[in-house]
């Protein structure tokens, strides 16, 4: 009898995919991707046991057109413990139960679902395996874990290698049935150049970029950072940071740094993940430039992509990537990569062996939020420790991560000095001046003549703008979609350049990686590390000999609650001690202050005493983290606002055509977010309806004004920017 995993269409019977060759095939791939760290046999196995289900007779029979439901990935998993023990034989249970549905919980035996019901559970004769591959399976298995223990905490580092290990598996089936139902598309993923190629690409790029520019002290000290960027990248792998003040280049300069780095110790990508959505196409659009489109993949889409007829095969090779990962540069957000490392969801763990060996930039290491820094942190050092990972904390505010990582982690500082660099970027003076309310506010603004305010919430921007509108003045929010906002950026620069009125009210946004260069900037109250970003948008080319920056407490109603209120707290702590709210001392006081503050809460959903109660006995509560575990806790929908021609026309394509990748890129600089409660409302006005499928796009263009953006009422959230 001849037993098949996969049929396929309008393919005769004698060639469907062979049940046989899929598991050597899955098996053999997923020991290539283990390969990396140490776990080639285990993964091997994983693969040839992952769907030996399928040789029960009623599966056959459902390929065939029976109407019948077959669970076949839990007899694999029972096999895996009574040929391997309960030991390594649990670990390979756990990724073949789950390779499907998603790692399960352990759980007890009385819980549908769960790994330990899962191993009790009655399934149809599956024997039939042991004649075609049962001879290929080892009759045993090493029992010590190729990953090293953190000390202070094992059973973080066995689930940890328990989810890389899944991973393999995962994308090496996913792989092996695509290659033989549609192998069109395995020839697609490949072509890409090589990390040395990219980096002459990139060392061009630079070169180019630094013989264009003034030779100014800034200037100077950029190119300074870059090379020393260069150099320590012949370091070994393993963790460091770049502390460079705001204006420091640091954006290419860890780019630079991770593609030598790369290329000395022969790693396979650089993962660059940026913590809000707000930046991370313009982020996307330099690397683009410097390294060419086709080898760039941004994944960080709200939509989920189909195939467009006349999609270029670069455009479908990305496409492609954005699955698992395989692309020499990924720019993604903190939620995509963090999520991730927590899943249990087959989808979004396929993409986690592909972090091995390469290197990882966090762009804004601080926005990490505290409820979940201290399990980042850990999963961070894991993959330094244990899968070849060197990671980049990049900043402009270095926080006290040492004492948070386990005792183990060594930290390397990339930037020459970061001390002089601070007191050589000094271009402004911060100053605290108390309380302020609207009316005086608004007053203070309308008498400069060039001037940024920043606030902490959307309300805030709007009413404060409505009470200054007029020539020369501007609001920006995220309730502006980008390409409204980059429209107004143009206009504030040319007015900024030509010495023109210009008098600008902002949430958070214009903080993220905006150049714009102002005299003066007031800041309502927030944490250290934002007002320090504030800051920088303060005599940013240093054409002054000092900028100002105003502190203050905005009225009550506009000073958000949670959060923002305890940064600002302890903000007011640090201005006790500290004058200079910019200095490395009052920045490492903060967030020494900050984490003593937070107490315990740095984890706050106890995830790591989670996966430490059980761990003796293997007992992991995958499901349950990978349910909790969130870094925005109210996930936000995009809504495409089609107020141009061009909007118009690609709202009108995704009608006839549905969506896809090129299409969802395009329609980016069209969208805002909005919270859930927000689509709500909109939804209730018929404001809003679903066009492609997909995508939401706005019915009621009266609820979008040209000066503040989508109007949804008074809300007090804070922007959408989530800071730690």
């Amino acid at each position: 009898m001849h037993y098949f995993a996969h049929s396929i269409p309008e393919v005769s019977e004698k060639n469907w995919h062979q049940l046989k060759d899929h598991l050597i095939d899955t098996g053999r791939v997923a020991a290539r991707f283990a390969s990396s760290f140490r776990a080639g046999q285990l993964a091997n196995v994983a693969g040839l046991l992952h769907d030996i289900g399928k040789y029960a007779k009623s599966f056959q029979l459902r390929l065939r057109g029976a109407p019948l439901q077959v669970d076949h990935s839990t007899a694999g998993a029972q096999e895996a413990v009574r040929l391997y023990g309960p030991a390594v034989g649990r670990i390979l249970a756990y990724i073949v139960a789950g390779h499907h549905a998603g790692l399960p919980d352990f759980g007890t035996a009385v819980n549908e679902g769960t790994l330990a019901a899962r191993l009790k559970k009655a399934v149809e004769d599956y024997g039939a395996y042991r004649s075609e591959i049962g001879s290929r399976l080892p009759d045993k298995l090493v029992g010590q874990l190729p990953a090293k223990p953190n000390p202070e905490g094992p059973g973080f580092t066995v689930q940890f290698f328990v989810r890389m290990l899944f991973s393999c598996l995962v994308d090496a089936d996913y792989l092996d049935t695509e290659s033989a139902v549609q192998p069109g598309k395995t020839e697609a993923r490949r072509g890409y150049p090589t990390l040395p190629e990219l980096k002459e690409r990139l060392d061009t790029f630079m070169e180019a970029s630094f013989s264009n520019v003034e030779p100014t002290a800034v200037n100077q000290l950029r190119a300074e950072i870059l090379e020393n960027s260069r150099e320590l990248a012949l370091q070994p792998p393993g963790l460091y940071t770049l502390t460079v003040p705001t204006g420091g280049g640091k954006t290419f300069s860890s780019l630079t740094f991770a593609l030598h780095h790369s290329v000395e110790h022969g790693l396979r990508r650089i993962i660059y993940v940026i913590p809000f959505t707000s930046i991370i196409e313009q982020n996307a659009l330099q690397f683009r430039r410097a390294l060419g489109s086709e080898n760039v993949l941004e994944h960080h889409s709200n939509f989920t992509w189909s195939t467009e007829e006349g999609e270029s095969p670069d455009d479908y090779r990305l496409r492609l990537a954005q699955e698992n990962w395989d692309a020499p540069i990924v720019v993604t957000t903190n939620v995509q990569f963090f999520e991730s490392l927590f899943s249990h969801k087959p989808g979004r763990c396929r993409k986690l062996h592909n972090i091995a060996n390469s290197v990882v930039i966090l762009d804004e290491a601080q926005m990490i939020p505290t409820s979940v820094l201290k399990p980042c942190l850990w999963a961070l050092q894991e993959l330094v420790e244990n899968y070849n990972v060197t990671v980049v904390l990049c900043t402009a505010t270095q926080p006290r991560i040492q004492g948070l990582m386990p005792k183990a982690a060594d930290v390397r500082e990339i930037a020459p000095n970061p001390r002089r660099l601070y007191d050589a970027f000094r271009r402004v003076r911060v100053r605290w001046i108390g309380d302020m309310d609207d009316e005086s506010l608004a007053q203070e603004l309308a008498e400069r003549r060039q001037v940024l305010c920043i606030v902490n919430t959307r309300a805030h921007a709007a009413a404060l703008y409505k009470r200054i509108r007029g020539k020369g003045t501007y609001h920006l929010s995220a309730r502006m979609y980008p390409a409204h906002r980059s429209e107004k950026l143009k206009r504030i620069r040319e007015a900024l350049e030509q010495n023109e009125t210009c008098r600008v009210v902002s949430t958070q946004l214009i903080e993220a990686g905006v150049d714009v260069d102002f005299p003066v900037v007031y800041r309502a109250l927030a944490g250290v590390d934002s007002i320090a970003q504030a800051a920088g948008r303060c005599n940013r080319e240093g054409r002054r000999k000092e900028g100002d920056v105003f502190v203050f407490h905005p009225e009550p109603r506009y000073m958000p609650k949670g959060w923002f209120q305890q940064t600002a707290a302890v903000t007011r702590m640090v201005l006790r001690e500290h004058s200079d709210l910019l200095s490395l001392d009052a920045i490492d006081a903060y967030f020494r202050l900050l984490y003593e503050f937070e107490g315990g809460d740095l984890d706050e959903h106890k995830i790591i005493d989670k996966f430490e109660e059980g761990a003796s006995r293997l007992e992991f509560p995958f499901r349950e983290v990978g349910e909790t575990f969130q870094l925005i806790d109210s996930p936000m929908t995009p809504v495409v606002i089609p107020r141009d021609d061009e909007c118009v026309g690609l709202v009108e394509q995704a009608r006839r055509r549905g969506p896809s990748l090129s299409l969802s890129r395009r329609l980016q600089p069209y969208v805002v977010q909005v919270y859930p409660h927000e689509l709500m409302e909109l939804s209730r006005q018929r404001a809003v309806e679903v066009v492609g499928e997909q995508y939401m796009v706005l019915r009621d263009l009266s609820l979008y004004d040209d000066e503040v953006g989508l109007s949804l009422g008074d809300s007090s959230e804070t922007t959408q920017l989530v800071v730690f």
